[in-house]
């Protein structure tokens, strides 16, 4: 099945009748009720159905990691090679370059499956949660544990866990568009659909992976994981579309590049060995596969994947959980980062601190979750009745529920517990906001249970970003429905004509309403964020089960709540250190524009200059170009305006990081450079359309996650200068000792080993490399700069020109000795007789062992410019050691004498090695210094 005929079907992948059968039928062929199951029958349930996951998304096996290693080109030329050198009688030869085949699979293969067990490990740690009903109360599961018979409910931004049959539903309407491809939401109904009709037209279904645009719904599940619409279609989809990260579209770019000019020298090195040197042609092609495989890094993708998987997976323990590798190279790029307020520059612990109720204001006590708490007038206890009518309206118009939340951690999603029992967390589910109206009223006594049972609701208005404000009608005791609404204090009392005072409903006059905005003002200007709050007890008979906004009219007014969420205390610091790395931090917010700038100033935002949302309505996109880098806070915004800003801020160059977690906040996040979910409060659509989702919710750890981007950035940009200035040097060694008739001055199975063995160990240790102290001290990278800049690319032709002049001498000095006066001293010193005549294999052997010194001497290079030393990195150390262990063995065993066709070196052939090295080092911090005058540091 092709994807376009996935969005172009219109019937069901199943024949399933799940939406045509009575809902008793459906009870009892999942052996279910209501009541939702028992958490052992569930358990028993998912062991025979397996877990609620689609087939495919395991990710790739290790037979296919290890079969994709032999698709490069380059390692068929290595077979054939070794082949050819069987066929010829070289039996050593050819095995010896069979063992190096293997060497590089596995090598591959190894970091290959690494890359992909991180990456499959930060997929599960980006975990979906479901709210079901077991054992007869709410609870929040990992949704893959869900199992058919499982009650669930949703809400506005959900993604649908599970394919379900609706039991309720209130305004639910539902974007199908992943599974039909059509656009536009589907309103749901209770009921029985009959016939055998299209997905979109099962108005009584939810379907996984769907997503909550509006309302709410409870749903019992019918089907789990592959056996779900979205799910069989999924398995039926013949490719899966991979999509390439920019580092490695960039090394395959550089790798053609190479490869070109290798093939160009390489058939230059064969004609002149063919035509004016002595060498067999069967030696000159394997001189040729040797510089290839040597020049072109055809590992290099391979390490960059597991160096950008490795390092996300660092950042997921700072809980920046990366969902996309690629966007690392954003990371480093970002210059302005929109954040939200409540929850990421706060601690997102509502407190209700002050009560206006019956013209007077009121303390409230206690901090937090904690339900002990008083009521104070000029600090003198009150009666709770003086807050009761206000305190029950923030407890009825709202949809906390307190359930469990079952965790397999010690508590990092974030979540505010009541009571602990064993891995088990009984906690308030909703809105941070919610919970603190929910917390006030338990203060004054009032009980949920009770409360809902004596005001059962009726219907519901739902808050809108757009609306800001919320209505619920309830049945009261004496009969009569009530609607009783919350929001931004502006929009409940534009809907007010009357206020409640001492229980008498008076008229609501202009000097009243004038006080109260005066009063909510003074609130926000102690940075209280405050909501409004009113009811009407005459609400229409059409209105009750069925409302819409035309109720929302000649209200009467109750009050307001006032509530603090006091900055977390680490946000000033990672706040100044972003503005110290050039970042700049915009607020953008949904409170009222006192309140913006009194947490503004208190977090360290740089003016603390606020626009607010009418205000941002009333100006043209070119004024808004002219002020937009100078206001670093938005007030009373909505979704909309966040894409607004966004989008003209991108138009001025800057590259932007935009955080979200509303469903309606999911455009924003999604058309950013970096989108980031909050992890605790975001909605799984916000997450979905993420790069990063913030575990913590923290403003702290965006500054990391920046933080952790550019150390990984620069870790892959060190690397692959190291390693091809290293397989520059290579080919240019071997080109020039060609060019100048010496022949071959090393062997292709010596440059294997180089390249193989001695490269690739300390290009590993380097992607773990720590960050450079004054990694959060510079500019943001231009977003157009890739890994390869103009700097390494002459970094690449100096080094490899600097390792030639250096190394060609120790080649000629040993492989004509006894021409080069002075030589018989130094063979003296070293014990040799006067007749001894190194010859090419040791003159070879200085080359190949001079090219591992000087490659370890090239490393530190590397580093020194982002002020690392050699002992900061422990595993590079190790590597460093191990490659010197292995040439070693290489050179004074029999066994790699023997395969590596090397003599064993005397004092005196490490003092020249030496000499060489020193003199590299030299060369290499002279241009240093010449690139430092016309390029950026690094």
């Amino acid at each position: 099945m092709s994807r376009a005929d996935y969005y172009e079907r219109t019937e069901p992948a199943s024949d399933s009748d799940w939406h045509a059968r009575p809902l008793e039928g459906v009870f009892d062929e999942l052996e279910t009720s209501e009541a939702g199951l028992a958490s052992s029958d569930a358990q028993d349930r998912l062991e025979r159905e397996g877990p609620n996951e689609i087939e495919g998304e395991e990710g790739t096996s290790p037979l296919e990691i290890l079969l994709e290693q032999y698709t490069s080109a380059l390692i068929w030329v290595l077979i054939v090679a070794a082949v050819v050198m069987a066929g010829v009688g070289h039996t050593v030869d050819a095995a010896v370059i069979a063992g190096i085949v293997v060497f590089i699979t596995l090598f591959g293969f190894v970091q290959d499956y690494r890359a992909e067990q991180s990456i499959q490990a930060l997929k599960e740690m980006s975990t979906t949660y479901a709210l079901v009903r077991r054992d007869g109360e709410k609870r929040e599961i990992d949704a893959t544990n869900l199992v058919p018979g499982d009650i669930v409910f949703v809400e506005s931004g959900d993604v649908v866990p599970a394919d379900a049959r609706l039991l309720e539903e209130s305004n639910l309407r539902v974007d199908e568009a992943a599974l039909t491809g059509e656009s536009v939401g589907v309103s749901k109904e209770v009921g029985r659909v009959d016939g055998e009709v299209a997905l979109a037209e099962r108005e009584n279904m939810l379907f996984k992976d769907t997503v909550v645009e509006r309302g709410s719904g409870t749903a019992v599940v019918v089907e789990t994981g592959s056996e779900s619409e979205i799910g069989q279609i999924a398995t039926a989809l013949e490719e899966a579309e991979d999509r390439e990260t920019p580092f490695q579209a960039e090394m395959d770019r550089l790798g053609k590049i190479i490869a070109g000019i290798v093939i160009l020298a390489v058939a230059v090195i064969a004609v002149a060995e063919l035509l004016v040197g002595e060498t067999e042609p069967l030696q000159v092609f394997l001189t040729a596969v040797g510089i290839a495989v040597s020049a072109v890094p055809e590992g290099l993708p391979a390490v960059v994947t597991l160096s950008l998987a490795l390092g996300a997976r660092r950042m997921a323990d700072q809980n920046a959980l990366v969902r996309r590798l690629p966007i690392v190279e954003a990371l480093g790029s970002v210059d302005v980062i929109c954040t939200d307020k409540t929850g990421t520059l706060t601690e997102e612990e509502m407190t209700v601190q002050r009560i206006v109720a019956n013209r007077e204001v009121y303390e409230v006590t206690g901090t937090g979750y904690d339900t002990d708490g008083e009521f104070l007038r000029d600090d003198q206890p009150v009666s709770d009745e003086r807050v009761a009518e206000v305190l029950r309206c923030g407890m009825l118009c709202n949809n906390v529920d307190v359930g469990i939340r079952e965790r397999d951690d010690d508590g990092g999603d974030g979540a505010k517990a009541v009571e602990e029992a064993g891995e088990q967390e009984r906690t308030y589910l909703g809105d941070p906001t919610e919970v603190a109206l929910f917390v006030a009223a338990q203060k004054a006594g009032f009980d949920h249970e009770e409360l809902a049972a004596e005001y059962p609701r009726r219907g519901e208005v739902e808050f809108t970003s757009a609306r800001k404000r919320m209505t619920t009608i309830h049945e009261t005791p004496d009969g009569d429905p009530t609607a009783y609404m919350k929001g931004a204090p502006e929009t409940v009392l534009e809907r007010c004509d009357r206020e409640l005072v001492d229980g008498e409903i008076v008229e609501l006059t202009d000097e009243r309403r004038g006080a109260l905005e005066e009063r909510n003002e003074e609130f926000a200007e102690d940075a209280l964020r405050v909501m409004g709050f009113a009811y009407r007890p005459d609400v229409p008979a059409d209105q009750v089960d069925d409302p819409d906004e035309d109720l929302e009219r000649d209200m009467v007014f109750l009050g307001l709540q006032g509530m603090l969420d006091p900055p977390r205390p680490e946000v000033p610091g990672a706040l100044a250190g972003c503005l110290d790395a050039g970042i700049n931090v915009v607020m953008i917010t949904g409170d009222n524009a006192v309140t913006a700038r009194a947490v503004g100033k208190e977090v360290g935002l740089r003016s603390a200059t606020v626009i607010t949302g009418p205000e941002l309505e009333e100006m043209s996109d070119e004024d808004l170009a002219e002020i937009v880098e100078d206001v670093d806070v938005f007030a009373r915004t909505s979704p909309e305006h966040k894409t607004r800003i966004l989008q003209t801020l991108q138009e001025k160059g800057h590259t932007v990081a935009m955080t979200g977690d509303g469903v309606n906040d999911a455009p924003a996040v999604k058309n950013s450079d970096v989108g980031v979910a909050m992890g605790i409060r975001g909605t799984d659509v916000t997450e979905q359309a993420s790069d990063i989702v913030l575990l913590d919710d923290n403003f702290a750890t965006i500054r990391d996650a920046v933080k952790g981007g550019r150390r990984i950035f620069d870790n892959v940009r060190k690397f692959v200068n190291y390693l091809l200035s290293g397989n520059g040097g290579e080919v240019t060694m071997v080109f020039s000792g060609s060019m100048l008739g010496f022949g071959l001055v090393i062997t292709p199975i010596q440059i294997l080993f180089i390249n193989v063995v001695t490269d690739g160990i300390p290009a590993l240790s380097m992607g773990v490399d720590p960050p450079a102290e004054d990694i959060m001290e510079r500019e943001p990278r231009p977003p157009d700069e890739g890994v390869i800049t103009e700097r390494i690319v002459t970094s690449i032709v100096g080094i490899a020109l600097f390792m030639t002049i250096c190394l060609l001498p120790l080649f000629t000095l040993n492989f004509y000795g006894e021409l080069v006066p002075g030589y018989d001293v130094l063979g003296a010193v070293a014990g040799w007789s006067p007749d001894y005549d190194p010859g090419r294999e040791l003159a070879q052997t200085m080359v190949f062992t001079g090219f591992v010194v000087m490659q370890i001497v090239r490393i530190q290079a590397v580093r020194f410019r982002y002020g690392l030393g050699l002992f900061t990195n422990r595993w590079l150390v190790i590597g460093i050691l191990v490659s010197i262990t292995l040439q070693l063995l290489v050179i004074y065993t029999p066994t790699g004498q023997f395969l590596f066709d090397v003599e064993p070196l005397a004092l005196v052939h490490w003092v020249q090695i030496a000499i060489s090295a020193a003199i590299f080092a030299l060369l290499m911090a002279g241009f240093v210094k010449v690139q430092d005058r016309y390029f950026e540091r690094y």
